[in-house]
């Protein structure tokens, strides 16, 4: 009985069921072909022997770099591999390929933008780096060799330098002395060691493709260590940066904001940019530059290649903005003028309204929050009557009044060219705002039909 009922039922507990009774494909094991000591051992993931000698070419990459020698395909699976910290010294001449450098960027910084690099991640890489390696320079503590051992490496493809924060050196703190425990540190005076900045005067000569340069003299994120002299632009760095100008013959545009330009600082760059062979703009813009540097502008309009001069937010009145006029006058090659923010007044208005009596190349003029009232608009409008250059007029918050609102109605209605008028928060009736935008519409419709024509 009981090997009859272990024949027709289930095997006792303890009891290995017949073999027939398991499902052959529920153990591994019994679907290989052949069984390895290691149980994730396959015949599929076995590489070739070419992969094992392009990824041994890939561990001893920075001993003895194989690249250019390599087949187009094993080149690809080169790059593909290879780690983004390999020296820069290895890597700069001898790496073009645009994927290597991508993953070196996004390793470092993320995603970013390559369109502002025209498109070329090796550009993006070299910029950023030397930018990191300026923006987190301290004078007499980083050597200058750091800087100049990059340059040869990266000259080549260094193109623009957007620097937003310059260190001041670090100050160590005044030892006080038991005897004059009582004396206020107000009273010790502010001598101490200097707080230029980075030196460009080691650097811009020898960047040959720099075109453009952007720097604020100041410390990004200072929080509650804030203090004035971390935002001190002084004298001797003006001088330095100046000479470093004046050397970097390739330079079309430059931009130096937020770093308390004053009227001596402005004059003293102006003087090193007379003449300059290529620069095309400049911006001076959220400093404090007055009627002096204005003048000093005006000179420089005169002798150079500016296309756009961007000084607003400053403090330049009325004689500042005629010494711009008389530039101006002169038909300079500037086409560009946006001084809004500062504090010309009727008088600096109306002397640029009637230097564009004379100008025919200035294109776009932005006088916004310049204290203009009724006469600056009647000037203006004289203007519109017999300037036929310019395209675009910003006099935005300003106090223009009816009356002046009314005058620009009437310059606008003899005139053709002018594209844009903002004329937002100046007191303007709607009637008048209504028969101003109508006409630029007309000149908007005229400029498109010349335009199709051409083509």
């Amino acid at each position: 009985m009981p090997v009859m009922s272990m024949s027709m039922g289930k095997a006792p507990a303890g009891i290995n069921p017949p073999v027939k009774m398991l499902n052959p494909a529920a153990d591994p094991r019994k679907m290989r072909r052949i069984i390895a000591e290691d149980p994730e051992w396959s015949l599929a993931v076995v590489p070739s022997l070419k992969n094992l000698c392009l990824q041994h070419i890939v561990n001893h990459f920075e001993e003895k770099p194989i690249l250019n020698e390599l087949l187009p395909s094993q080149k690809a699976f080169v790059l593909e591999k290879l780690p983004t910290f390999l020296p820069l010294s290895l890597t700069a001449n001898l790496i073009s390929d645009e994927g290597y450098w991508r993953r070196c960027c996004e390793d470092r910084w993320g995603q970013r933008d390559v369109s502002e690099y025209d498109h070329s991640w090796k550009r993006m890489f070299f910029e950023r780096h030397l930018e990191n390696i300026i923006e987190l320079f301290i004078p007499d503590q980083t050597e200058p060799k750091s800087v100049l051992d990059v340059v040869p490496l990266c000259q080549n493809y260094v193109r623009r330098l957007k620097i937003t924060q310059l260190l001041p050196p670090i100050r160590k703190p005044p030892k006080f002395n038991e005897d004059d425990a009582s004396e206020s540190a107000s009273d010790l005076g502010d001598d101490g060691p200097s707080i230029d900045h980075f030196d460009f005067r080691i650097l811009l000569n020898k960047l040959t493709n720099l075109e453009e340069l952007q720097l604020v003299y100041g410390v990004r994120g200072c929080g509650m260590n804030f203090e004035w002299n971390l935002f001190e632009f002084t004298f001797s760095d003006c001088q330095f940066l100046a000479k470093a100008l004046q050397s970097c013959t390739t330079l079309k545009i430059l931009k130096i904001n937020q770093s308390n330009v004053d009227d001596d600082k402005c004059r003293t760059l102006v003087s090193n940019l007379l003449d300059h062979p290529s620069l095309l703009e400049l911006d001076l813009s959220h400093n404090i530059i007055g009627d002096r540097g204005a003048r000093a502008l005006g000179k420089l309009l005169n002798r150079s290649h500016l296309k756009q001069l961007d000084i607003y937010d400053n403090k330049i009145k009325g004689p500042g903005a005629q010494a711009l006029a008389h530039a101006l006058s002169k038909n300079t090659p500037l086409e560009s003028l946006n001084l809004r923010l500062n504090q010309r007044g009727d008088e600096g208005g109306q002397a640029l309204a009637q230097a564009l009596l004379k100008n025919c190349i200035l294109l776009n003029l932005h006088l916004g929050a310049n204290e203009l009232t009724e006469p600056t608009a009647t000037a203006l409008s004289h203007m519109l009557v017999h300037n036929s250059t310019l395209k675009r007029l910003n006099l935005s918050c300003n106090r223009l009044g009816e009356d002046g609102g009314k005058a620009m109605e009437e310059g606008m209605s003899h005139n053709s060219s002018l594209l844009e008028c903002d004329i937002r928060l100046t007191g303007v009736r709607l009637e008048s705002e209504y028969s101003i935008k109508k006409h630029l519409h007309t000149n908007q419709a005229k400029g498109r039909q010349d335009t199709a024509a051409s083509r």
